[in-house]
């Protein structure tokens, strides 16, 4: 839900698209993002209503197509819970590693790098993706109340950022307002779409929701 949706996406995309493809013109790449995120969010939503089960994407294509084409999104489904976990993951990692920098505690690099990258282990990252997964092992219920508070702090901080940052405006930066052209605007649309990922997740426990 809310909880996933306002997090890697919405705190570090933005900056990262504006400047690598579409510049101020990342607020249309957020648009045409959210018109298709829409579409896909109409779907999960009626069929979710026609069967209130668990497996989300899994279920509907069993359902509706069949169980080959079922097998396939399932797989695919797995791969993409898979990637995203270990992508913000790691991106905790960085925000982890700065935080205790700021209190002049070093964390070796063999530890907070993976193999491939000359180091360890990230150990951050597999830490935090444990102390995740036993709360979610928990039930809805247990995991509930540190999912809300998480998303109200997130809501602070953003609603801070845009009250703080607007006395802060120079109309100046905007120009030129899409360096990269239409092109840059439809690729920052297509990684901007992770921002609005969570709402398919929330599919997932239709079957242990009450109303």
């Amino acid at each position: 839900g809310i909880g996933a949706i306002i997090g890697t996406g919405v705190l570090v995309l933005t900056g990262l698209v504006a400047a690598r493809d579409a510049g101020p013109a990342v607020i249309f790449s957020f648009m045409i993002a959210a018109i298709v995120c829409g579409f896909a969010a109409l779907c999960y939503a009626e069929i979710a209503s026609t069967l209130p089960v668990s497996g989300s994407v899994y279920t509907y294509s069993y359902v509706t197509i069949g169980e080959f084409v079922a097998h396939l999104m399932g797989w695919t489904l797995l791969s993409v819970y898979v990637v995203t976990t270990a992508a913000v993951a790691g991106g905790w990692t960085g925000y982890f590693h700065n935080l205790v920098s700021g209190f002049g505690i070093e964390i070796p690099k063999s530890l907070l790098t993976i193999p491939t990258q000359g180091g360890i282990v990230n150990l951050p990252a597999v830490i935090i993706t444990l102390i995740i997964t036993w709360l979610l092992s928990k039930g809805t219920k247990e995991s509930k109340r540190v999912n809300n508070a998480m998303v109200l702090i997130k809501i602070g901080i953003v609603v801070l950022f845009i009250s703080v940052g607007i006395f802060y405006v120079k109309p100046e930066n905007w120009i030129p307002f899409a360096p990269y052209g239409i092109s840059g605007v439809f690729s920052g649309g297509a990684a901007v779409f992770f921002a609005f990922l969570g709402f398919d997740a929330l599919a997932t426990s239709a079957e242990e929701v009450k109303n």
